[in-house]
């Protein structure tokens, strides 16, 4: 069967993040991606070359159209999930990259909403430090964080920072954690994602 992925005005991540979905499609043979950007293009053409996939692209009037044909033998999400193992996510700070303040917060936004696509595939997120901000009370990234918490997802914050930031009484997602059980949980990833 054939997919129809219609990005053209979406923003990064949103292209690729459909088409990769349309992908994990088991009843999915091909996928058309229509994007109109060179960004959205770029993106779509790495996880074409990370998934070991055939393409082709066709422009037309600064739109492109992008024809992805799956093969018999590709990995399936699933088990891509089993070689993985656990993945364990540890961030240390409640902006993404150093710089400016107002970019690393909006960074920061549009890696959590991203991670909330990986349905499956992480297992723990750990905040420390003024990580510990997105996990709490006027946090922008709650509910992102709830989604992530609902697909299964362990949401992990520091005992020490949470009372460090004054905050230990305004935890609104996951829960409250000790530096033997974070070491435990980093210790025992399968893969582990330090921000």
């Amino acid at each position: 069967m054939k997919q129809v992925v219609d990005a053209r005005g979406l923003n990064c991540p949103e292209p690729l993040i459909l088409t990769k979905k349309a992908l994990d499609m088991e009843q999915v043979s091909e996928v058309l991606a229509i994007v109109d950007n060179r960004a959205a293009l770029e993106n779509i053409n790495r996880l074409i070359k990370t998934m070991k996939l055939a393409s082709t692209v066709e422009e037309k009037f600064g739109e492109y159209y992008i024809d992805i044909a799956k093969e018999s033998g590709m990995i399936t999400k699933t088990e891509r999930q089993k070689q993985l193992g656990d993945t364990v996510i540890l961030i240390s700070s409640n902006l993404l990259g150093r710089g400016d303040d107002q970019l690393g917060g909006g960074l920061m936004k549009a890696f959590l909403y991203t991670l909330t696509q990986f349905e499956g595939e992480i297992g723990t997120v750990i905040f420390m430090n003024s990580a510990v901000l997105l996990s709490t009370e006027g946090s922008e990234m709650l509910e992102h964080l709830h989604t992530l918490e609902e697909s299964g997802v362990e949401l992990l914050s520091c005992g020490t920072c949470l009372n460090f930031y004054q905050l230990e009484n305004k935890l609104q997602v996951g829960s409250v954690s000790n530096m033997y059980t974070i070491i435990e949980k980093m210790l025992g990833a399968g893969r582990l994602i330090t921000l």
